[in-house]
Order: C-alpha cells, then sequence, then structure tokens
C-alpha cells in the first residue's frame, strides 16, 4: 500500500534534514549525496526510512580525522570559549573533528599515565612542563622539533619555548602562563611598622620576626610538603643554587644551600613561621591570608576574585607587588603547554590543531578571558597587559604587575626527569633539620646521597 502524502513529505524532509547535518562535515561530498538522495527516492526507497532510516547506499559515513583533546578543569567556565574555538577549526578544517575531554585537576596526571601505557591517549594533552617531562624523558611524547618551522617557534617567547624542551628536543607548544605575585595587607604591615612589602627573600625574612612581635601574626607561609608547591625549591634557585649538574647528579650541597637550611631551621625554632609549613600545602597558605593570619601571600592575579568573595574585608587591605625573588632576581613562571602523544594515530591533525589553539590571536583571547598570560611576543604586546584601563580595580593592577614580570621570569626548575623526586629528597631532609632531627650537613648529605643514589 503507498504511503499517505503528509509522511512521504515528512519523511523526505527527515531525511533531508539529516542529510544536511551530514554535509555540514563533507561539504565535498554535498553534490554526490544530493545526486544519490534523488535517485533513492526515485526507486522508492522512502520506505526503508520507516524501517531504519537507512539509506540504500549503506547510512552515515564519516571519514574525518578525530583528534582528541583533553584539558585540566576548565570546563564549566571556559565551555563556550572552547566550543567556539573547536567550532572555528573544524570549519577551517573540514576533514578533522576535535572531540574535548575535560579532566578533573588531580586526576590528570594518574588518567595521562595510565592512558599512554594502555597506548590508549589522547592526542593532545593540556600539561605542564615539569610533569609532561617526566613523560618526555620517557619517549611518551612526539619530538617537534623538525616538525614545527622556525618562524612559528619564533612566535613564542624564548624562554617559555624552551620550558618544553629536553636533551635540545622540543616535546610540547607553549600555551598559556601566570607568574607568582605578592600579594600583601597593607593594614599588617602598618601595624607592625613596616612601610613597604619585601621584594627579596633576605628581607621578607627580616620583616618575619618583628610581623610576629607587632601583629601576632605571621609573615608568611611556604609549603615543605613533599609532593605539594615547588616553591621553596624555586627559591633555592632564586637565591643562586644550582640543583644538579649537566650530568643530571646533585649540585645543591653547596656552602650557599648550608647558609638557607639555616634560615629556614632559624625560623622554625623562633616560631614566626606556622609549624603547619611540614604539613600543609599551598592552598592552606591562601586559607591563611584569607583569613587575615598572614601578611604576604604568593600568588596569582586571579587570587583577588576569591578573596573579595571569600573575605571583602582581607580584600580591602590588599595590594600586588612584584613576586619575592632572591639575590640572582630570577622570577618563576609556570607554564602550561600542549603535548601530542608519540602513539597517536593522528599526528598531523593533532599538530595543526595543537598550534591553532596555541596561536599568537586564540593565545590573546584565551588570556583575556581566563585573567592568564599569553606566551608569544606580540600577545604580551597588547595593551591589555601594558596599559591600566580607566579606573582599574586590583585585579587590573595585578595583571599588569604580572605581565611586566614576564619577560624576566623563566621555569626555575628545569625539565627533568624525576623532578619531584628530587623535591621530595629535599624537603623531607631539610624538615628533619627543622625538626632537630638531623644536623644541616647530615640532611644535605642525605638528600644528595638519596638524589644520586635514585632512592
Amino acid at each position: 500500500m503507498p504511503l499517505p502524502n503528509n509522511l512521504r513529505i515528512q519523511q523526505i524532509q527527515r531525511w533531508t534534514q539529516y542529510l544536511t547535518q551530514w554535509t555540514r562535515y563533507s561539504i565535498g561530498r554535498a553534490k554526490v549525496w544530493a545526486r544519490g538522495l534523488r535517485a533513492m527516492v526515485a526507486i522508492g526507497c522512502v520506505g526503508v526510512l520507516l524501517v531504519g532510516l537507512v539509506s540504500c547506499s549503506g547510512g552515515k559515513r564519516d571519514d574525518r580525522a578525530e583528534v582528541e583533546f583533553w584539558t585540566m578543569q576548565l570546563q564549566p567556565q571556559y565551555t563556550e570559549y572552547f566550543t567556539t574555538l573547536i567550532a572555528q577549526f573544524e570549519r577551517e578544517n573540514p576533514t578533522v573533528r576535535v572531540n574535548w575531554v575535560d579532566v578533573p585537576w588531580a586526576g590528570m596526571e594518574s588518567k595521562i599515565l595510565t592512558a599512554v601505557a594502555a597506548k590508549t591517549a589522547p592526542d593532545v594533552v593540556n600539561l605542564n612542563p615539569n610533569f609532561a617531562s617526566q613523560l618526555a624523558a620517557k619517549g611518551a611524547w612526539l619530538d617537534l622539533t623538525s616538525r614545527i618551522p622556525a618562524e612559528t617557534v619564533a612566535q613564542y617567547l624564548p624562554n617559555i619555548w624552551q620550558a618544553s624542551t629536553i636533551d635540545g628536543k622540543a616535546f610540547g607548544i607553549p600555551w598559556y602562563l601566570t607568574t607568582r605575585i605578592a600579594v600583601y595587607n597593607q593594614t599588617l604591615f602598618q601595624q607592625a611598622g613596616i612601610s613597604k612589602p619585601p621584594t627579596t627573600f633576605q628581607e621578607l625574612m627580616q620583616v618575619a620576626p618583628i610581623v610576629k612581635e607587632k601583629t601576632g601574626k605571621y609573615a608568611f607561609f611556604m609549603t615543605f610538603a613533599p609532593m605539594d608547591s615547588g616553591e621553596v625549591l624555586e627559591s633555592f634557585v632564586q637565591r643562586g643554587v644550582q640543583l644538579v649538574d649537566r650530568s643530571g647528579k646533585a649540585a645543591f650541597n653547596t656552602p650557599l644551600m648550608r647558609s638557607i637550611f639555616q634560615d629556614w631551621v632559624n625560623l622554625y625554632n623562633k616560631n614566626v613561621i606556622p609549624k603547619e609549613v611540614l604539613t600543609e600545602g599551598y592552598r592552606y597558605g591562601l586559607d591563611l591570608y584569607q583569613r587575615g593570619e598572614t601578611a604576604i601571600v604568593a600568588t596569582s592575579p586571579e587570587f583577588f576574585k576569591t578573596l573579595a568573595k571569600n573575605s571583602p574585608t582581607i580584600a580591602a587591605q590588599s595590594l600586588a607587588s612584584q613576586q619575592v625573588t632572591g639575590e640572582t632576581g630570577k622570577r618563576n613562571v609556570a607554564v602550561m603547554n600542549l603535548v601530542i602523544p608519540k602513539d597517536t594515530d593522528q599526528p598531523e591533525a593533532a599538530l595543526k590543531f595543537a598550534l591553532f589553539v596555541g596561536n599568537p590571536a586564540n593565545q590573546l583571547s584565551f588570556a583575556k578571558a581566563a585573567n592568564v598570560l599569553p606566551s608569544t611576543e606580540s600577545g604580551l604586546q597588547d595593551s591589555y597587559f601594558t596599559k591600566l584601563p580607566d579606573a582599574p580595580g586590583p585585579i587590573d593592577r595585578a595583571r599588569i604587575t604580572s605581565a611586566a614580570q614576564l619577560r624576566s621570569a623563566e621555569v626555575l626548575v628545569p625539565a627533568m626527569k624525576d623532578g619531584k623526586r628530587l623535591q621530595k629528597v629535599i624537603y623531607e631532609n631539610l624538615q628533619s633539620a627543622m625538626l632537630g632531627q638531623k644536623p644541616i650537613d647530615r640532611a644535605l648529605a642525605d638528600a644528595e646521597r638519596a638524589w644520586n643514589e635514585g632512592g
């Protein structure tokens, strides 16, 4: 029995809509499929649509290259940004389809380790050089050295590009950056009779007893929890310590490092830094500042938003200053990069997408959206990072302060195999010295031996 006209029209309309969606991704084949549709209708294939909407030619086909892209905890805040970005890339590259997966920050390392080991890793991954370098040393990432033209490399800040290289080989593409700034409570410093915030670690350690005596509060908090923040490890480099030599052996057992260990032992014994520095992590330090228990904290400009929400009174007392540094004048930068697993079956499409995400224009738009810094020369020259707006707020001033540090900033602990283990052995032995369990000389010798022996 022939189909009623209205049902036939509905089915043809549904099939036409189905084909329209498919041809959005296969524009080059649209005419062929249109001819197929006419032929299909002519031979009465509409009836098959009632059973399963399967065409006589075998149904929908999608021969596009699929690129799986993992980011770290960027949903839902930046969902719209990445949806738009990916749609733009797919329009410009109709033979590629991008599947975006956002992974919680705390779960990324374990998930990517498992995926790499199982050879099921995504095609493009958002990581940081310190962690990525651990797998780079094991050959997990695609070597990009000969795959990216010199003129493209030249778009990035040289010191930032180097952060994603190991043994002269590039394993990642720089993406967005942050540099620490000092956020300080001007009220607490005024109560302590200190006219301006410290800018060096020497000054910071000098004012710590004064702040504690005059206000009952602590000057600062820096964690020695072995697997938490690397801020203390970076401070050693800022003060002139060489952590390892060219062969990768310990180079830190020196008179300079001994004096730095002594500084920390003295501060701890005098009770001018919180006892929790041995057990609590970086986030605990942020909480202390928000409660008004510390006078200065190393953080990012974005912290002002959190501070205004969680502690408006402390926010009103807070200002931004340059990052505290050491005798070298070096400043920290944290880099987020994009890496491509060596086992990807879509190396060309993955590289094209990674370079698209990290190109100057897209970096600039994301940096503005996320209040981070771009890793390209042109992005950093944008007036957004060089000039204050009319009626600037604290976060605007913090952004300009942060950006001004970037050209002289560097990844203080270079990419190396087992970098986290280096931090662990030094922190644990410094803790032992602070607790009086070991003399400083023995603590340093034990840390040196543990690192060199790989234990």
